[in-house]
């Protein structure tokens, strides 16, 4: 992707200074995306092309990742890991969210994303089971976040036994978000080698606001119990889910893909990881791979695949560094400015 910005004035020789004049456009960019910048002097015709990450690290928006969890048995809070590369995480001390709502009052798979605006949207599980609603609350510096809400997006559906890990995906094309998560009906779908009280679907609901919701839809049905979806934008029209197949013999990850968020997502790939693994992330890191974090719960351990194009993989377990007792939510992109005011503040916690 190109953007042509013109030069306001010969006296702009400074990059930097023309970048300032041109930060709307820069605000619209996003690390882990191949963009190239392209500003033509007006005089001289001179063409500068800057990398993305050399724009934000020149206008002060440069951006560091971010990594939500928590911790078991799940009531204490949200937590976050922190990276300047997408492979190497630090703890950063402290909670930062009690969970208050629901019928559980848990807090867990915590998916954040940052809007356009510029305001971090947050979901959670809120319940194990006899629930039909998510956790939500909004912040502007992941520090002080707004009342929590129960979002009864399954509220359609009286015989819903739970919603389970709702995970943030946002719509650049359509303008807006898209909560994708899994709830088992019992007697909706084929059993299979599930209990009807585990034999899982993957729905969503799209919203602009967070005020107003679709009708949940089914995003995609393997044709057995499948959970933790996780969608990611490739390039237009290529869109790729990396979620678990709940099946007994199986528990492990695979991937599909589809030229929509909103599907129809392809037949699903072999098995990725060895069974009992759960909850993917993906991080577009600095090398320019994709690493697949998932939990390894079998071996108390994370794990990671990394790959270029989600068809061939490599094991980068021994490649990453993820803190003891960190658990499974999702890797989104902040500011290092509002990273570095959140560092700073969880030295005064205990």
């Amino acid at each position: 992707m190109t953007q042509i910005l013109p030069v306001m004035r010969k006296k702009y020789v400074n990059i930097t200074d023309s970048l300032k004049n041109c930060i709307i456009f820069v605000r619209k960019c996003f690390i882990g995306k191949n963009v190239t910048m392209t500003f033509i002097q007006t005089y001289t015709k001179q063409i500068f092309k800057l990398s993305l990450l050399a724009l934000l690290s020149s206008c002060g928006c440069e951006k560091v990742y971010m990594y939500s969890g928590f911790n078991e048995p799940a009531t204490d809070g949200l937590r976050y890991i922190t990276s300047n590369d997408g492979i190497n995480w630090t703890s950063i001390n402290g909670t930062w969210l009690k969970p208050q709502v629901g019928k559980q009052k848990v807090m867990r798979d915590p998916s954040i994303i940052q809007g356009p605006d510029g305001t971090f949207h947050f979901v959670w599980t809120t319940s194990w089971r006899h629930d039909n609603t998510i956790g939500y609350a909004s912040s502007k510096d992941l520090i002080n976040w707004s009342e929590q809400r129960a979002i009864p997006v399954m509220e359609s559906e009286k015989d819903v036994v739970n919603v389970w890990a709702p995970e943030l995906f946002y719509d650049d094309e359509k303008e807006q978000f898209v909560i994708v998560w899994a709830s088992c009906i019992p007697g909706r779908y084929p059993r299979g080698v599930e209990d009807e009280k585990n034999n899982h679907r993957l729905y969503y609901s799209t919203t602009k606001d967070f005020n107003t919701f679709s009708k949940p839809k089914i995003i995609y049905d393997p044709g057995f119990s499948s959970i933790d979806a996780t969608i990611v934008k490739l390039a237009k029209k290529k869109y790729v889910m990396v979620l678990k197949d709940n099946t007994r013999p199986a528990r492990n990850l695979r991937v599909a893909f589809a030229s929509s968020p909103y599907g129809p997502y392809g037949e699903l790939s072999d098995s990725l990881t060895h069974k009992l693994t759960e909850g993917p992330t993906v991080s577009k890191a600095i090398n320019g791979y994709y690493y697949i974090y998932y939990d390894d719960y079998n071996y108390n351990r994370f794990g990671a695949l990394k790959t270029k194009d989600f068809k061939t993989f490599a094991d980068a377990t021994s490649e990453i560094h993820v803190p003891a007792l960190h658990k499974h939510g999702t890797v989104f992109m902040a500011p290092k400015k509002i990273v570095k005011k959140l560092i700073e503040d969880s030295k005064k916690k205990r």
